[in-house]
């Protein structure tokens, strides 16, 4: 299972945080350092069934300095991706991507679900 976060987010720790108090085994991956390429957007997209809005980090400070949400709607689906796969502080987090589940955010009621 792979485990995409940016450890300076509190989200992400308190996400590591439940899989090791819960024993889930994991990679882990910075999210910045090591950006999700176009290829596995497009993948874990896919796999996931959620609209490609949802892999983008809304609240964060990048998303709002380029006003994407008003120029998403306008955009393609391969201009998005190409936007997300060049900059991780856009993409949303934690995610974590294991098989067939791909879980974008932590909900903690939506990965007990599917992680234990």
């Amino acid at each position: 299972m792979l485990f995409l976060c940016y450890p300076k987010c509190s989200t992400c720790r308190k996400a590591k945080d439940w899989l090791d108090t819960n024993g889930v085994k994991y990679e882990e991956r910075h999210i910045v350092e090591d950006n999700p390429t176009y290829e596995e957007l497009k993948k874990w997209n896919k796999v996931s069934g959620l609209p490609l809005k949802k892999f983008f980090n809304t609240s964060g400070m990048l998303y709002r300095e380029m006003k994407l949400k008003d120029k998403l709607p306008d955009m393609s689906e391969e201009e998005q991706l190409r936007l997300l796969s060049e900059n991780g502080m856009l993409v949303k987090r934690p995610m974590v991507v294991d098989g067939d589940k791909v879980l974008v955010g932590f909900k903690e009621s939506d990965w007990k679900e599917n992680l234990l």
